[in-house]
């Protein structure tokens, strides 16, 4: 028995539930046949699995598919495929928003300007007021809103559903974003972390529901996320993977934003690169801004990027050592420049086991910008699955 089929044949009945429903939401399973070869669980399993969620409301059968020598096997799709999420990726000075269909395929975005040092009060409206003009666009076409979700750009605690201990966040302490959204929408809402969002979404659009992997998001600042079998890894007080405080020695007594000394943040993040060119008399203010510099071969904003990518690589180092995953993703805007990527990737590979990065794959991530989006609506199909059991 291979290691993907003995995970799967040895997850408790709910786990193997959503991974038949991840499968058929992400098109890689159609078919009872399909579920058991790739999940290697028993025939007998899936159709226990698949009678439960079609009772749940949560699957419905629907047409039959292309015989290969005995009966023609009956289509399983996600129930309510016309239905749709409003899902949001919050950022200090921007919104991503989009609209997702219920079996994961994202119909429309759009970018909207905020800024997060309005407080939550103010962002939400802005962000709630375009996605109600988002989902409204949609009133021609069949469906229903099914759920809100939004990453947020800082540690959330998801007993309070809000961010807790931000640090460019002033006022969001604490908030109940969740709570303020099931009430603006009358649905069920889900918020996270926006890099534990963006690895979600970036995971199932290259890997599946056993594979492992971690996404780096590195921008302004630095976060991740970690996949594990398939889900999202939090840690005991959801601060699992924040690698943009690691003490690094080159960073010196450089003060971080966390009220710390010597975080990899301060040199290694958009923000802290920001910093050191413009102590050398460079007038930058964004990341955007430093990632153009580079490619337009600036030698100072290009080696600052080189290096970044290097220490970034060597807090990794320990991290894909200790976890051995499938895949490391990264994205944000300095996964936007090569060099920066390559840096990574080099220091990776000479800093781990050969064994570890026998198969790794180190990339930019396919989804862009809308990883976060993905996510949200991975999240939001999860919590209704459990709330219509």
């Amino acid at each position: 028995m291979s290691l993907t089929t003995h995970r799967a044949a040895s997850t408790g009945t709910e786990q193997q539930a959503k991974l038949i429903v991840e499968l058929i939401a992400h098109g890689e399973a159609a078919s009872r046949s399909e579920i058991s070869r790739i999940l290697g669980l028993a025939p007998s399993t899936v159709s226990l699995r698949v009678a439960e969620l079609e009772r749940r409301g949560v699957l419905v059968e629907e047409g039959v598919g292309e015989s290969s020598g005995g009966r023609r096997p009956r289509i399983l799709r996600l129930r309510g495929g016309d239905d749709y999420a409003l899902v949001a990726d919050l950022g200090g000075h921007h919104a991503r928003i989009g609209r997702v269909s219920f079996a994961g395929e994202l119909l429309e975005t759009q970018t909207v300007p905020v800024s997060i040092n309005d407080g939550p009060d103010a962002t939400l409206e802005l962000v709630a007021a375009a996605l109600r003009e988002l989902g409204s666009d949609s009133d021609a076409q069949p469906g229903r809103l099914r759920g809100v979700g939004m990453a947020l750009p800082g540690p959330v605690d998801n007993t309070i559903g809000g961010v807790e201990l931000p640090s460019r966040m002033p006022g969001w302490q604490s908030f109940a974003v969740r709570d303020w959204l099931e009430r603006r929408f009358e649905v069920p809402a889900v918020v996270d972390n926006d890099a534990n969002l963006m690895a979600l979404g970036e995971h199932y659009a290259q890997l599946g529901p056993e594979a492992h992997s971690i996404t780096v998001k590195a921008g302004t600042a630095i976060g991740s996320g970690i996949i594990v079998s398939g889900a999202l890894h939090r840690g005991a007080t959801g601060a699992a993977g924040d690698v943009t405080h690691t003490r690094i020695s080159a960073a010196a007594s450089e003060p971080c934003s966390c009220g710390n000394i010597g975080c990899l943040e301060t040199i290694a993040s958009g923000a802290g690169i920001v910093r050191q060119l413009r102590e050398r008399g460079i007038n930058v203010s964004t990341t955007a801004e430093v990632v153009a510099l580079a490619r337009d071969a600036n030698p100072q904003a290009t080696t600052l990027v080189r290096t970044a990518g290097t220490y970034l690589g060597e807090v990794l180092s320990s991290v894909v050592n200790f976890f051995n995953p499938d895949a490391l993703f990264l994205t944000g805007g300095m996964a936007s420049c090569e060099p920066f990527i390559a840096a990574v990737r080099s220091r990776v590979y000479e800093g781990c086991h050969p064994l570890v990065t026998q198969n790794l794959r180190i990339e930019s991530a396919s989804t862009g910008p809308d990883a976060g989006l993905y996510g949200a609506a991975h999240l939001v199909r999860e919590k209704i699955s459990v709330l219509e059991r």
